[in-house]
């Protein structure tokens, strides 16, 4: 499950800290502290949620019971 997780960081790190420096640009805060801040906080948001959905995938890929009749 932790390479799955791994793999799904990289993604969804990408998404949230390229979000949030884009809307730091949009709200003219180009200073580079708030940017390295900005892509900070997305990449540090990304871990649980990299953690939920890598756990849910491999659950669902995974089963622990065969379902019985």
């Amino acid at each position: 499950m932790f390479r799955l997780a791994a793999v799904l960081y990289i993604l969804v790190a990408t998404v949230l800290a390229g979000a949030a420096v884009t809307a730091l640009l949009s709200l003219k805060m180009m200073e580079g502290w708030q940017l390295a801040a900005g892509f900070a906080a997305g990449c540090l948001l990304a871990v649980p949620i990299a953690a939920v959905l890598g756990s849910k995938i491999y659950k669902a890929i995974n089963p622990t019971h065969a379902r019985s009749v």
